[in-house]
């Protein structure tokens, strides 16, 4: 007797564990820095392993046999949904490097030959400041919080699909406005060189203007960067800062 008692409560721990497995583990690789293309997989499977075996006799749920499949797919959502509205700030980040990139010319070559890549260097740069900023801020912290307070803000299985639209809709659009913000200084300051640039070439038609124009938005679209750091800084301090609210929301559209 006993020992069918020991098995049943083992099947119930593994069947909590593999549930708790699943959000970990799809909410650990959309994560900045920790889920980046940069960490080894056995690390990110490790991380998501041991954050799961530590939650496991801790989080109870009780699961019927035929719902399992619904399950799976509401635990996917959510998580996906938690990663994403981490992830969004990135993208931002990375859609700002892009945008300055287009203004300055430094894309010229994605423009010529599309295989060339799709990451900018400016994105990359930018990608490095915001990871740096996000570390420095102890972001990760209270992203990890969060995730594991979400076993009780919304326990496995409840999730409610139809509320969390218009917040996923929200973020996505939040995510052009902050990638315009980010690149505002930058663009308005090369918009002007351009138009001035407009002028010369009507003024002298026979100059080569392209040759001209394209060295002058590189020199001055890096000095407009250094200068809009503090803007970059500022507009990402809010944005981690409200990480942590934001994935609330999230649990709380989500529960209904």
């Amino acid at each position: 007797m006993t020992v069918d008692l020991d098995v049943n409560a083992l099947s119930g721990n593994i069947t909590n564990f593999l549930f708790i497995l699943l959000r970990t583990s799809i909410f650990i690789s959309l994560l900045p820095v920790i889920g980046g293309k940069q960490m080894p997989p056995q690390f990110r499977m490790g991380l998501a392993v041991f954050i799961s075996l530590l939650l496991t006799p801790v989080v109870n749920f009780t699961i019927a046999e035929n719902s399992i499949p619904f399950l799976i797919i509401k635990e996917i959502i959510i998580a996906m949904a938690l990663g994403f509205a981490v992830r969004f700030v990135f993208l931002a980040v990375n859609l700002a490097g892009t945008f300055i990139s287009y203004t300055m010319g430094l894309s010229m070559a994605t423009v010529f030959n599309p295989e060339v890549g799709q990451d900018t260097l400016v994105s990359e740069i930018f990608g490095i400041m915001a990871t740096l900023l996000f570390l420095v801020m102890d972001a990760h912290h209270d992203l990890i919080f969060v995730f594991v307070k979400s076993f009780e803000i919304l326990p496995i299985g409840k999730l409610n699909i139809a509320p969390l639209l218009p917040e996923v809709v929200a973020m996505t659009t939040g995510l052009f406005v902050m990638a315009i913000k980010i690149a505002a200084p930058v663009m308005v300051g090369l918009l002007i060189v351009q138009l001035l640039t407009g002028f010369l070439y009507k003024v002298a038609p026979q100059m080569n203007i392209f040759f001209v124009a394209l060295p002058l938005n590189i020199f001055l679209g890096i000095m407009l960067m250094i200068l809009s750091i503090p803007v970059f800084e500022h507009v990402l301090g809010i944005s981690f800062s409200d990480l942590r609210g934001e994935m609330i929301r999230v649990l709380m559209m989500a529960k209904g």
